[in-house]
């Protein structure tokens, strides 16, 4: 049959088509509309989390695990395990930071909010009962923060590159400090 169409089409002067091949072109002229519409969502997607990623708590939203060591008031040491999450929402973000060893453990929770490189907010530690403000400033993931409360100072700075972020607070009172490194 294949060649009584290659006959006629001889006959009449035009070249022969097979099914095949015409087939073929008909798929790959669908194929650039999906190729097309795959790039622009590709771009569409890699431009939408750039600007996510953009504002001033840029790479922190999610969740964190690692470990790090807490220095007690009597100036023991202890090695302990954390875990925090960060929800971000523009210049807006709630935090929470749970801490354990074997004979300690703390959980910090944390509303921020950024204008321009100022960053102020509320923080809890739910074992403890105490609570207060923030003050500081920073940016890009990268801030240095003063939390207080009626007869508390902690100095907190926090690092974010990529998927490590470290976090060091230095406090006057209940615990001498800590230093945490997290990965995401």
């Amino acid at each position: 049959m294949g060649h009584q169409l290659a006959y006629r089409a001889a006959a009449d002067g035009k070249h022969p088509v097979s099914k095949i091949s015409s087939a073929s072109s008909f798929f790959a002229i669908a194929r650039r509309p999906a190729i097309a519409a795959a790039a622009f969502f590709v771009t569409a997607l890699a431009s939408s989390a750039c600007h996510a990623q953009s504002g001033p708590f840029a790479g922190m939203a999610g969740t964190w695990s690692g470990a790090g060591s807490v220095t007690l008031d009597d100036g023991s040491s202890e090695r302990i395990r954390c875990r925090a999450t960060y929800r971000v929402g523009g210049p807006k973000m709630t935090m929470s930071l749970t801490c354990a060893s074997d004979a300690y453990k703390f959980n910090l929770a944390a509303d921020v909010e950024a204008e321009g490189s100022a960053v102020s907010g509320s923080w809890s530690e739910s074992s403890r009962n105490v609570s207060g403000d923030l003050r500081g400033r920073g940016g890009g993931g990268n801030f240095q923060v003063v939390a207080s409360a009626p007869g508390f100072n902690a100095d907190i700075s926090m690092r974010t590159a990529g998927n490590k972020q470290s976090v060091t607070i230095r406090a006057d009172s209940q615990f001498r400090g800590a230093n945490i490194t997290l990965t995401k």
